[in-house]
């Protein structure tokens, strides 16, 4: 039986389960997205100082 037929179990489960938990982590990721969306901050220009 030649060796270039194995398959490495153990390498395709963790390949698999990484699949799965990144998936996961996207959706939560566009969950947060529309629950809370970020908005862009607006930088703030050089304003004068104000007159007492």
């Amino acid at each position: 039986m030649s060796d270039n037929n194995l398959i490495d179990f153990t390498s395709e489960r963790s390949k698999r389960i990484h699949d799965l938990n990144e998936k996961r982590l996207n959706e939560m990721r566009q969950a947060f997205e529309q629950a809370l969306p970020l908005t862009k901050t607006k930088k703030k220009g050089k304003s004068k100082p104000k007159k007492r």
